[in-house]
């Protein structure tokens, strides 16, 4: 069984790292995202997750230059997404240094897509992000351009869609939850988990040690956090230290920062 990962979440904007809530209100600016990584990187963190919140054709080259300089400062794996709208893009940012590419609004859009992706960079370098909302007591939307458009799609069918066009993993962030720090939605987490046989990444929500653990314990194989980690005193070596106490099978730390 894989370990669970603990993923710090990188928002960016005009290359600046900013966080929300809900995905638009109170933009909070949070530092510079090559520094920032640094930090991360001497707390051990598992993976990193790096998202340009400004759709474009092309990566753009500030962001494929963060990431050329987080590739040549940084010794863990990281995901890039936003924006990436062909097979151009995905190399790009490949080559910029990236282990893996997110895609999301060009996967619902050009579904085939997700396949051609995976089929001449690898399952294992495509990621597909699904943002949604409750838009019922008993419906969720998946939504793209940054939240801004709703679909009809349900998104624990998009995402066992995804991995039927074998996407390596599916990164799912409510958008309700997003940046408020209450916690994650684990009704759509226990869904979701128990149909996908490809990792689970859950975003959206988390403001405690406890949050985590709930979210793993729903099924997720990893966390996304952000405004934990960026606004709290609870920082990867407090989390994961917390989680193997609870008997949750992490990696064990080999951060320099003790």
């Amino acid at each position: 069984m894989l370990k669970k990962r603990l993923i710090p979440k990188f928002l960016l904007r005009d290359g600046k790292l900013v966080k929300y809530t809900r995905f638009v209100d109170d933009e909070r600016m949070a530092g510079n995202p090559v520094t920032t990584a640094k930090v991360y990187n001497d707390y051990g963190v598992d993976e990193l997750i790096v998202l340009d919140i400004v759709p474009s054709e092309a990566p753009r080259a500030g962001v494929v230059g963060i990431i050329e300089r987080m590739s040549e400062e940084i010794f863990v794996p990281f995901t890039v997404g936003g924006g990436v709208q062909s097979l151009e893009s995905v190399n790009a940012l490949l080559r910029a240094g990236a282990d893996k590419v997110s895609v999301n609004s060009h996967a619902v859009r050009q579904p085939a897509f997700v396949s051609e992706a995976a089929r001449q960079f690898g399952d294992q370098c495509i990621t597909v992000s699904i943002d949604y909302k409750q838009v019922s007591p008993t419906s969720r939307r998946v939504f793209i351009d940054g939240g801004r458009e709703a679909t009809a799609l349900d998104p624990i069918e998009w995402a066992q869609r995804c991995q039927d066009m074998h996407c390596g993993e599916i990164l799912m962030t409510s958008i309700d939850h997003d940046g408020t720090m209450r916690g994650y939605d684990l009704d759509a987490i226990h869904a979701l988990s128990a149909r996908l046989d490809v990792p689970l990444i859950v975003s959206g929500g988390c403001g405690s040690l406890q949050h985590a653990i709930d979210a793993l314990e729903a099924g997720a194989s990893a966390v996304a956090i952000s405004s934990m980690f960026l606004f709290t005193d609870n920082s990867p070596i407090k989390l994961r230290s917390h989680l193997a106490s609870r008997g949750l099978d992490v990696r064990v730390s080999t951060s320099s920062r003790n």
